[in-house]
């Protein structure tokens, strides 16, 4: 009796199925993929589109706020401009005293101040253009700390200094530049009848746009040729970090004690910000659509292998005569399904860095792709493949070995 149960359990132990290495496994599953290539490709294409618009949409999203950020670095967060505010009762037009800037710069943390003050002249290129026809430039007097409180560049030419300031010289905003025609400095422009030598032209100041639509004329050239009235119209400030909003509750005050209402303070880098913070919103959408397509690609995957489970009902049979388990049949077409899923998605991942790439290089953007619409996106390609080919595989575990060989 003891000698038959021993042979029982020999006989036992030699009928279980030999257990897959992680090497057979994928053998296995990939042999399905290597016999059909063309249906392979055709399958991972719908997955690899699916990722690469969703990688291609949050890279371009973070490439352009990228792009801020680093404008933002550049142009500091750190400047107020103080502006005539808005007559409440009298109804006049209110104006900042001569003696502002001067105030403005004793305030504890104020690094820097720029000043410029309005002009009512008219600024053409010749005395040929009416005087109405102005193309919408305006002209200002500036002091000479304006560039640097502004963080601005001359593109050509040079900044008014203590000698050209003094004198018939103007430096004008690119915009400015590109409506009257000037190419470069040395050229000359009618400003209030009188002609001025244009010494430079600016690089674009996102900070101020009203800059950029300016000529720019020295203060005493302004008050001693043009009449100016020697009042500031504009109060740009450069204050440490720390001290913002220390020297923002002190400006208004400062400027003029007497009506601190009829000063305006704004904060010219607060829309950056704004901008650089909802950056990517208007891409929901398409990240909506991405997500569609990626499913639409699970489904055609998951197509393919119940085709792929009906075609090779044989090679089941066969593997099930021959000892394979429902599991072992399982793991089989659930790694098929993963692979063939995974080659889309690193396909689309790569699709998606280039396109990011592509758009960076033509808009000037720095190229980033997050690490984590990588990783996002890979793993959603993973799951995707899984799901899609649960049901093929269970379906192909079913088969009845007899059946599926005299089906063959």
């Amino acid at each position: 009796m003891t000698r038959t149960r021993t042979r029982t359990r020999t006989r036992a132990a030699k009928l279980r199925p030999p257990r897959l290495s992680p090497r057979d496994v994928l053998h296995a599953g990939s042999a399905g993929l290597r016999s059909r290539p063309l249906r392979v490709f055709l399958s991972a294409l719908g997955i690899a589109i699916g990722i690469a618009t969703m990688i291609a949409v949050v890279g371009i999203s973070s490439s352009s706020q990228a792009k801020l950020l680093r404008e933002l670095d550049a142009l500091g967060t750190n400047m107020l401009v103080a502006t005539p505010g808005p007559a409440v009762f009298s109804g006049q037009d209110t104006r900042l005293p001569v003696d502002a800037p001067g105030m403005i710069a004793r305030i504890d943390g104020v690094r820097s101040v720029g000043t410029t003050g309005d002009v009512p002249v008219s600024v053409r290129r010749s005395e040929n253009i009416p005087k109405a026809e102005t193309g919408g430039i305006t002209v200002k007097a500036a002091k000479d700390d304006l560039l640097g409180t502004l963080r601005a560049r001359p593109r050509s030419g040079a900044w008014l200094n203590g000698a050209t300031a003094r004198y018939p010289s103007v430096v004008l905003g690119h915009v400015a530049a590109q409506r009257l025609g000037i190419t470069g400095p040395g050229q000359q422009v009618l400003i209030g009848g009188r002609y001025f030598t244009v010494t430079g032209v600016l690089e674009p100041v996102p900070l101020a746009p009203e800059i950029e639509r300016a000529a720019l004329v020295g203060w005493e050239a302004a008050r001693q040729l043009l009449d100016f009235d020697g009042h500031p119209t504009a109060v740009y400030e450069r204050s440490a970090d720390d001290r913002v909003a220390a020297v923002r509750a002190l400006m208004a005050r400062t400027a003029n004690p007497q009506t601190p209402s009829a000063v305006s303070v704004t904060d010219p880098s607060a829309a950056l910000q704004a901008k650089a913070a909802t950056e990517g919103a208007f891409s929901t959408l398409l990240l909506g659509l991405g997500g569609i397509a990626l499913l639409v690609g699970g489904v055609g995957v998951a197509n393919t292998m119940i085709i792929s489970v009906l075609e090779r009902r044989h090679e089941i049979g066969l593997r099930r005569s021959l000892g394979a388990t429902k599991g072992q049949i399982r793991i089989q077409f659930v790694t098929e399904s993963l692979l063939l899923s995974g080659l889309g998605g690193l396909a689309g991942i790569a699709l998606g860095g280039a396109a990011t790439g592509v758009y960076a290089r033509v808009g000037g953007l720095p190229w980033v792709v997050p690490p984590w619409a990588v990783t996002g996106g890979f793993a959603a390609t993973l799951a995707i493949g899984t799901l899609a080919g649960l049901y093929p595989a269970a379906r192909a575990a079913r088969l009845s070995p007899t059946l599926a060989l005299q089906a063959a």
